[in-house]
């Protein structure tokens, strides 16, 4: 009898400790669960070959890989940022919880990088610069200072933006003068439509060259100055170019007296 007790006992013992351990495993579980979840929620910078990379945490307890969005409209705003050398040390080796804690660490990034490129004369620099505003204007979740200084960056986009287009339409204009002069002087079939096209646009085209040009050259307010001799000729040309001849009147004969 004494042994069948020792049995039971031994048994009872055996299943209390099958329940503590499947407990205990439970609530392991349970806890690896939660901070999965927590972790594929959150976002961290990093830096890959020279880029910033967006990465987002693993449906595990710890780990990241790169994020790959899977709204089509989101691949570009998170797509990695080329530095070129750029220091981004206050945003990397960070974690962040939600997605508008992480658009407000990109537009830093952003903005650092898109400010030179906003201040340079050079074409190719000035449309670098105009990518990185149209990034920074696909996150939503920025400050109201960050708004405010996306949409200074606008303004500056707008202005850099007109000036380069203007100077390629001179261009494009000025070479489309150039082959009209040449088909107006050849002996092809459409040299009379050539001849006719060129004196209707070739006065227009030239003073709008000039006026892109100087637009250009005088910055600080002495367009007029500047303009005022061209335009001076350009205008005296048209005025006699286009002004009709107008035949003497015939003189008034005395009327016939009585």
């Amino acid at each position: 009898m004494a042994q069948e007790l020792s049995f039971g006992a031994r048994l009872l013992r055996a299943f209390r400790n099958l329940v503590i351990f499947t407990l205990i495993v439970a609530s392991v579980g349970a806890a690896l669960f939660a901070l999965s979840q927590v972790n594929a929620r959150t976002y961290s910078l990093e830096v890959h070959a020279g880029s910033l990379v967006v990465m987002k945490g693993k449906q595990l307890p710890t780990g990241a890989e790169p994020w790959l969005p899977a709204e089509p409209s989101l691949v570009d705003a998170y797509a990695p940022i080329e530095l070129n050398g750029a220091s981004v040390e206050t945003v990397v080796n960070r974690r962040f919880e939600d997605r508008d804690q992480l658009d407000r660490a990109l537009f830093t990034v952003l903005e650092s990088l898109a400010r030179p490129s906003l201040a340079s004369e050079e074409p190719r620099t000035l449309e670098h610069g105009l990518a990185l505003v149209r990034r920074a204007e696909k996150l939503n979740g920025l400050t109201d200072d960050q708004r405010a200084s996306l949409k200074k960056m606008q303004s500056d986009v707008a202005y850099f933006l007109a000036r380069v287009r203007l100077d390629d339409a001179r261009r494009q204009l000025e070479e489309a003068l150039t082959q009209l002069k040449i088909a107006s002087e050849s002996d092809s079939r459409s040299k009379a439509q050539a001849s006719l096209m060129l004196l209707a646009v070739e006065p227009q085209v030239k003073l709008l060259a000039t006026t892109l040009r100087a637009t250009n050259l005088t910055a600080d307010g002495g367009l007029a100055r500047a303009l005022e001799p061209q335009l001076q000729h350009l205008f005296d040309s048209l005025r006699n170019t286009e002004k009709p001849e107008v035949a003497p009147e015939p003189a008034a004969q005395p009327e016939a007296t009585e």
